[in-house]
């Protein structure tokens, strides 16, 4: 069986990195192939560097752009790479542009289509991330949900059950199979000048908030709040896209917020465990310091991941400056001590068996 495992953005990378271990595990063809769906395929390389992973097959390089014009350029590359390479099976992840054009491209040509992390829902349409992951869906044949709760939710839009797979999530093996790798490739707190658990790390990327003065300027105040309430420095890696937009807005830094250059992810891997807590807009972040142990505030005003908050590893706060400090210093207080509820090891070697079983079906 021949697979196309398409990849845009670095959280791709990572969440598909068990899956790509797997199909290399049980000898499958396979091909890597990547967007260019960050600013930098220079950026992105680290992560196949540091994850061991093989160098893409072809990279599309598309960059930035509208959503149309960036959706448009990968279904057109896409679509020409399956139609050349014939694959089997197209797997998709998450949420992002490249998810919808990849299983756009492939549907279009016939071909089957997986999508990893299936099923996960916001209920805010306004989200572009949302749009993706229900077009995604309701476009592909096999739908890995990470969770009984995102099974529900395809089951609700009535996709048929048979198509629907609980298979646990990606980043469970992710972060478990890369965490000693992390720590036996360097230090990065030592080269982030912090101390374990005396520090607070902050990620910031989502359209929502950094297209918006208004909300970036709260989430601003919000951090400097939380560093002089704890009394620990914001530790704030920035993405190159929120840093331009700093400036197009004329945003300053607050004191008690340091930003540093993007990490990659063993880097951040550790930064991130090793943190009192996080402040992030990312679902992927909340779900690493969840697997991790690390308190979690979520700077939006929801989450798909709301297994997370169930089990009291993260909270909701929006970007009201005085909520984001009251949720700070109480998630500070909680230390951890919650059951994972992203399911058991093992995702990947579900995910690939159910597609082989799927092909021997015909």
């Amino acid at each position: 069986m021949r697979f196309s495992v398409v990849l845009g953005t670095r959280p791709e990378i990572v969440k598909m990195s068990p899956v790509v271990r797997e199909l290399q595990r049980t000898r499958q063809d396979f091909d890597l192939v990547h967007t260019g769906q960050h600013y930098s395929f220079d950026m992105d390389k680290v992560f196949f560097r540091d994850l061991e992973l093989p160098e893409p097959a072809v990279n599309l390089e598309v960059g930035s752009g509208t959503h149309g014009a960036q959706t448009g350029r990968m279904l057109a590359g896409l679509e020409a790479f399956f139609q050349s390479s014939r694959p089997d099976m197209v797997l998709v992840q998450g949420d992002t542009n490249t998810v919808l054009a990849g299983a756009l491209a492939a549907v279009k040509l016939g071909i089957p289509v997986g999508h990893v992390e299936a099923g996960l829902r916001s209920f805010d349409r306004s989200m572009p991330e949302e749009t993706n992951r229900v077009l995604a869906d309701h476009a592909s044949d096999l739908l890995f949900a990470p969770t009984e709760t995102s099974a529900r939710n395809l089951r609700a839009e009535g996709i048929p059950e048979e198509r629907i797979f609980v298979t646990g999530n990606t980043i469970v093996d992710a972060v478990r199979e890369n965490l000693q790798l992390a720590r036996d490739k360097g230090d990065a707190l030592a080269k982030l000048g912090v101390s374990k658990g005396r520090y607070i790390l902050a990620t910031l990327h989502r359209q929502e908030n950094v297209d918006s003065r208004e909300r970036m300027r709260g989430i601003l105040e919000g951090l400097g709040k939380v560093s002089g309430g704890t009394g620990m420095p914001v530790i704030w890696p920035l993405n190159p896209r929120t840093g331009k937009n700093l400036e197009r807005f004329g945003l300053s830094i607050p004191e008690g917020v340091r930003t540093v250059a993007p990490l990659g992810f063993l880097e951040f891997l550790q930064a991130e465990g090793s943190a009192a807590l996080a402040l992030t807009d990312s679902g992927g972040v909340q779900e690493e310091c969840c697997i991790l142990g690390v308190p979690c505030v979520t700077l939006r005003d929801n989450t798909e991941r709301p297994e997370t908050v169930e089990v009291g590893a993260n909270v909701v706060a929006g970007t009201s400056p005085s909520r984001v400090l009251a949720l700070a210093l109480e998630m500070l207080d909680r230390k951890g001590g919650w059951e994972c509820p992203l399911g058991a090891p093992g995702s990947a070697e579900r995910i690939v068996s159910i597609c082989l079983r799927r092909s021997k079906q015909g």
